[in-house]
């Protein structure tokens, strides 16, 4: 199945779902962070998550930033999303391999930690951000983001997110799903929900079994009336020039140093892991350049 998203209606439209399928772009964020089984999932789980809510937004200029930090060995997962469907994201430790004893399962809440926040950033270039931020409940992602939604954005909502790990680690499937209560939903429509939500398969499963999201939601809710689908994939957006800029943040006897001793630098981007090299003459005509713009 291609990495795409759809959004729909149920509960005779009293009812919002948004169901996406992530695989590739886990994937390449996988490949490109050399993520282990667990890391791959903390980050595949948010990437998916964080490319339904990128579908939220209202245009193409405003962006929203997941921060999550629980404390745990994993660090911080940190992902950026956008409205046209693209997401990127790193976490701080990409070579964390746990999993729970009795289930032989990923155990991303302990890689997570829940001492600490979730935390979302939305950028609708307005004169201040807007942020929200929860305590973690458990670190598994999908009921974090379940009490992110009711408790910050007042939204009754049920998420199930999931990355399906290889031998080989390489990812088999990847996904999200949203359900959220609209305010004429009916105490009939809660415990439709609640009963489909404690019947469902994990929403990996339910990608390997399925030829496409249209029909795990048929599957699910008897009346589904498809709004949208939108393609998403994992994109970064950085370049040389914005490299640049991080080194303009550096002081002047750090960047001398540098000139003066390594004769040269490389910059990873933490995002996609691209390497920019700027030779020792790019970094003394940036010198001059900043030199000229402190005179004027």
């Amino acid at each position: 199945m291609k990495d795409y998203l759809v959004k729909a209606l149920a509960c005779e439209e009293r009812v919002r779902v948004y169901i996406c399928s992530s695989t590739h772009l886990v994937e390449k964020a996988r490949q490109n962070f050399d993520l282990w089984p667990t890391s791959a999932a903390a980050l595949g789980r948010t990437l998916s998550i964080g490319s339904i809510m990128g579908s939220m937004l209202k245009s193409e200029k405003e962006q929203l930033t997941i921060r999550i930090n629980g404390g745990g060995p994993i660090g911080t997962i940190l992902v950026d999303a956008y409205q046209d469907g693209h997401v990127r994201g790193f976490v701080s430790d990409p070579h964390i391999m746990l999993q729970y004893n009795d289930t032989g399962k990923l155990a991303v809440g302990t890689a997570v930690g829940t001492n600490g926040y979730l935390e979302v950033i939305k950028d609708l270039h307005m004169k201040e951000n807007w942020s929200g931020t929860v305590a973690l409940q458990s670190g598994e992602i999908g009921d974090d983001f379940a009490y992110y939604f009711t408790a910050s954005e007042q939204t009754p909502s049920a998420v199930s997110v999931g990355v399906l790990v290889n031998t080989d680690n390489s990812i088999m499937a990847a996904g999200g799903l949203l359900i959220q209560m609209l305010p004429d939903a009916t105490e009939e429509d809660i415990v439709k929900v609640e009963g489909i939500v404690s019947n469902m398969k994990h929403i990996s499963t339910l990608l390997q079994e399925n030829d496409s999201l249209e029909d795990i939601l048929h599957s699910l809710f008897d009346d589904v009336k498809v709004l949208s689908t939108q393609d998403i994939e994992f994109r970064c957006h950085c370049e040389k020039a914005t490299m640049k800029r991080v080194l303009t943040t550096l002081s002047k006897e750090e960047r001398k140093q540098i000139i003066e001793e390594d004769h040269g630098c490389e910059i990873t981007c933490n995002f996609c892991g691209e390497k920019y090299y700027f030779t020792e003459e790019e970094l003394i005509d940036l010198e001059r350049f900043l030199e000229l713009h402190e005179k004027k």
